[in-house]
């Protein structure tokens, strides 16, 4: 086949919903198409930095409501009993002081140092529980505002449509893969062998170049060979948009799990769009087959949250 001219470099405008988010000076995005064998693009859109992802969203604070139920009626409970506590432990230092200064009263003490010990004690339990579930709060608060933000990102379908992450909940099990070109490339080559289990499993990849590079997606073109080109083409056809949002996510990931800025990782993501599983290097494509259920079939929806880790 004929090898396909260059695209040139276009200049377009971004959604007006994200213009309404950011400021900008020009948006430009660089979409060049290769073909060899077959065929690799690039999608990037700059743009300055919005609200953070480690910002804790309204949306956040209501799942986290919804997960939890009864963990603010726990923690109003903690805080009585610490006051309770520390009411009848104030009481019983008064009474010891007044027992220590009236030598008719010293046979009390005992009694008394009892009582501001079991105080004390009820106080320091109900206050490590109270700072233990306040913690718990606070970190499933923040997963919830991270993954929030993740189904706000954009994703490419094809040179027409834009849609959020979210827009693939219930549809499909995305993996992130994000690193230099040829860590890209390879996980490409990888997962040939594994394309169509990986489609029946309802899985797309998403592919961030860290680097700035434009990987090759090779295909045959051959007419043997046009079913497993159409899907890899298939799985491998989401590309990410206005990647400075997409490198901050994923920036503050690697932060928290204490993975270096440089490092090529991949993350899974369950059928509800929570993150299942992580990891550095190239994801395990063998792994996933193995574990994750077919989305078709009389299981289809029961097992969307399920998806067990990698």
């Amino acid at each position: 086949m004929a090898a396909l001219p260059r695209l040139p470099t276009l200049l377009i405008d971004c959604p007006a919903s994200f213009l309404h988010r950011h400021s900008f000076a020009v948006t430009k995005i660089d979409y060049s198409i290769r073909r060899r064998k077959g065929r690799s693009s690039a999608v990037t859109c700059s743009a300055s930095r919005g609200p953070s992802s480690s910002e804790i969203s309204s949306t956040a604070k209501i799942r986290s409501e919804v997960l939890s139920p009864f963990r603010t009626v726990r923690m109003f409970f903690y805080i009585a009993f610490i006051a309770s506590g520390s009411l009848g432990g104030f009481i019983a230092l008064s009474q010891l002081v007044g027992a220590l200064v009236n030598p008719s009263r010293a046979a009390d003490v005992t009694d008394i140092l009892k009582d501001l010990a079991i105080d004390i004690g009820a106080v320091s339990a109900f206050a490590f529980l109270y700072y233990r579930e306040n913690n718990a709060k606070n970190a499933q608060v923040a997963r919830l505002s991270r993954e929030e933000f993740l189904s706000n990102l954009k994703l490419r379908v094809d040179e027409r449509r834009i849609v959020p992450l979210s827009a693939f909940r219930g549809i499909a099990r995305l993996v992130i893969l994000a690193g230099p070109a040829s860590f890209i490339q390879d996980s490409f080559k990888l997962s040939e062998p594994f394309s169509d289990s990986l489609l029946e499993r309802g899985i797309l990849v998403v592919p961030f170049v860290t680097d700035g590079g434009l990987p090759e997606f090779e295909y045959e073109e051959k007419e043997e060979t046009k079913d497993i080109d159409s899907k890899r083409k298939r799985l491998w056809q989401l590309a990410p948009v206005y990647t400075a949002e997409w490198s901050e996510w994923l920036n503050e990931q690697k932060k928290l799990a204490k993975v270096s800025p440089e490092s090529p990782v991949y993350l899974s993501l369950r059928m509800d769009g929570r993150v299942r599983g992580s990891g550095v290097g190239y994801p395990p494509w063998n792994a996933f087959v193995a574990q994750l259920p077919p989305v078709k079939g009389i299981w289809t929806g029961l097992l969307d949250g399920m998806d067990g880790r990698v």
